[in-house]
Parts: structure tokens; C-alpha cells; sequence
């Protein structure tokens, strides 16, 4: 009975399974045939454009090969190499408890001789002079950038930029805490997304002063060639946190242009401007901001928005201004 269950089974296998496939091929609603685009991880119809399925998993390397030995070259396995760890991620991790896979206490023969591989461990890890300053730098870094909410490229970049004055010996004399904030400050200024100073001492165990001193410093050896921030690169984040329309993004965005056609931003503080820039881009749309609101989420004060304001205004033509309502 079961053998002749199984021959059935068999017979009408191929012929069910082809069925399926042929109706899984085909579209929902002209019958047409589907492709899958690898890019955007979606399966669509080639006649009328419908997406039938989205959000495919890729199991594939993040990595590119456009030839076999390239593909050969590029292959490994465990996660990817990373330069905000000191060793870029190739090393061994051994856990902290005296357990096994099960949970089971180990023996103290176990115990000692594990204890043993993890002081060998960490003695080959921090042995070179170089380990043991870029551990805590970027440990810093990584912590400061999470903090701040910047993307992982920037830390990366700011690992890269903490090894080169490493590697020419810049950070001697200096705390490695202020060498770590120089690089983040530059990596999120060279990214185009800045952190204001009064951000970064926020998060940082240095003083400003310091930071500043060491970034310049940094700059000037290093040659990193950071051109000033725009001021409008500060609009997205602080129009954001006010919760304000984008009519008023748009009308400080104009007032800014004008501003620096008309040289108002030379010799000025970025932030200065875009406060004073956010808050007359509000009484001209008529939507209800005060100086207290963009005074804390700008970290400019409430007087100098007041002395900035009447600038901006006097560099703007009102009569074509299209943000104007008054």
C-alpha cells in the first residue's frame, strides 16, 4: 500500500510541481511574466509593471566581484572587517563566564586554564604600543558617535583619521580623548553632517577648548582640507526637532541664500545664522515659533538670534521673497 502510494506520489509530482511553477511565474493580474530585480529586492510583472513581492532577503556578501579572481579574492567568512576596532575585527573573543555551551559550571582544572588563554588573549591584544592607545580611542569614538546619532561611515572615518595621527605620532602629549573628539568632530564635518561645539561638549570628557585646539591641530598636520560648514546643513535637523512645516524650511533656506550673497555669513557662527534664519522664516509664514524654542534647540542665545534677526531681514529683498505673508 505504501509503495504504491509513493509511486502515485511520484508520478503526479512532476506534473503538480510544474503547474505550481508556471503559476508562480506568471502575473496576478495580466498573466504576464515575472523578473526579479536584484537591486531593489522586488519581483515584478515585465508587462504592466506590478509589484508582486518586495523586500527580498539578499543572502549574498555586501562586496562586489566583477571577475572570478576578484570573487576568490574577496571571500571569507565571519562578519566584515571594521576600522572601529583596534584589530579590525580579525581577533578571537573569549566569554567571561566559567561555563560551558550547556550552562554546567566548569571544573577548576577547566576554570585555571581558561583564565590562562584569556590573560594570553588580552596580553597579545594590547601588547603593541599602538593597541593598547587605539582601544580606548575607539571605544570613544564609537560611544560619542552613538550618542550624537551619526552614521557609521562617520565613525569609520574617524577611526581612519585617529590611526593616520597615530601613525605620525600627532597624539603624543595630547589625551587620547581629545584626539578622539578632533577626528569625529572632523569626520562629521568632512560626512556634511556637523555637530555643533556645544554638541560635542556635551558628549565629550574634554574641555571645548581642547577639542578645538586638537582639531585644529589635526587639520593644519594632517591636511584634511575641511572647507567652513554651511549653514544649511543645519536646517533639516533643528527644523525637525521644532516640528515645524516645510514652508518654513523653505523660507529660511531663502533667507540664508540671501544672506550669503549679501556676505552676512562671513565671520558669523553657522548656527547663529540658521537660529536667526528659523525664527524670521516664522513670523514671515505666520507660524508660531519663539526665541526660547529655537534659543534651546540651537544652543544660540535668545540675544544673539535678536541681533541676527534684523540682519537677515535687511539682506532680503521682501518684495521677492515668495516665504513672505506680510
Amino acid at each position: 500500500m505504501n509503495t504504491t502510494y509513493k509511486t502515485l506520489r511520484q508520478r503526479e509530482s512532476p506534473e503538480s510541481e510544474r503547474e505550481t511553477d508556471e503559476t508562480a511565474r506568471q502575473c496576478p493580474e495580466c498573466s504576464g511574466r515575472l523578473t526579479h530585480d536584484e537591486e531593489r529586492g522586488e519581483t515584478v510583472c515585465a508587462d504592466c509593471g506590478l509589484v508582486v513581492e518586495e523586500g527580498h532577503i539578499d543572502p549574498g556578501p555586501e562586496w562586489r566581484a566583477y571577475d572570478a579572481q576578484e570573487r576568490e579574492q574577496k571571500r571569507r567568512v565571519g562578519p566584515p572587517t571594521t576600522k572601529l576596532m583596534h584589530d579590525e575585527g580579525l581577533s578571537t573573543t573569549i566569554d567571561w563566564r566559567d561555563t560551558d555551551t550547556n550552562g554546567r559550571v566548569l571544573s577548576s582544572r577547566k576554570r585555571k586554564q581558561m583564565h590562562r588563554l584569556r590573560h594570553l588573549d588580552n596580553t597579545s591584544k594590547a601588547n603593541p604600543s599602538k593597541a593598547r592607545t587605539l582601544q580606548p580611542a575607539l571605544k570613544e569614538i564609537s560611544r560619542m558617535g552613538s550618542a550624537l546619532g551619526l552614521p557609521g561611515h562617520v565613525r569609520e572615518t574617524a577611526s581612519v583619521i585617529f590611526r593616520r595621527a597615530l601613525d605620525e605620532d600627532l597624539v603624543r602629549g595630547r589625551s587620547i580623548e581629545g584626539v578622539s573628539t578632533a577626528a569625529l568632530y572632523a569626520a562629521a564635518r568632512q560626512a556634511n553632517v556637523p555637530r555643533t561645539t556645544d554638541e560635542m561638549e556635551r558628549v565629550c570628557r574634554v574641555g571645548v577648548k581642547e577639542f578645538q585646539r586638537t582639531y585644529r591641530y589635526l587639520n593644519r598636520e594632517l591636511g584634511l582640507e575641511i572647507r567652513p560648514v554651511d549653514p544649511g546643513t543645519y536646517i533639516d535637523r533643528f527644523i525637525s526637532d521644532l516640528g515645524l512645516s516645510t514652508e518654513v524650511e523653505r523660507c529660511a533656506r531663502t533667507l540664508l541664500e540671501a544672506a550669503k550673497e549679501d556676505g552676512l555669513h562671513s565671520g558669523k557662527k553657522p548656527t547663529s545664522l540658521v537660529a536667526a534664519a528659523i525664527y524670521a522664516a516664522g513670523v514671515l509664514t505666520n507660524e508660531k515659533v519663539t526665541q526660547e524654542e529655537v534659543s534651546e534647540v540651537t544652543d544660540v542665545t535668545k540675544v544673539t538670534i535678536r541681533k541676527r534677526y534684523p540682519e537677515l531681514v535687511e539682506a532680503v529683498d521682501m518684495e521677492q521673497t515668495p516665504c513672505a505673508a506680510v
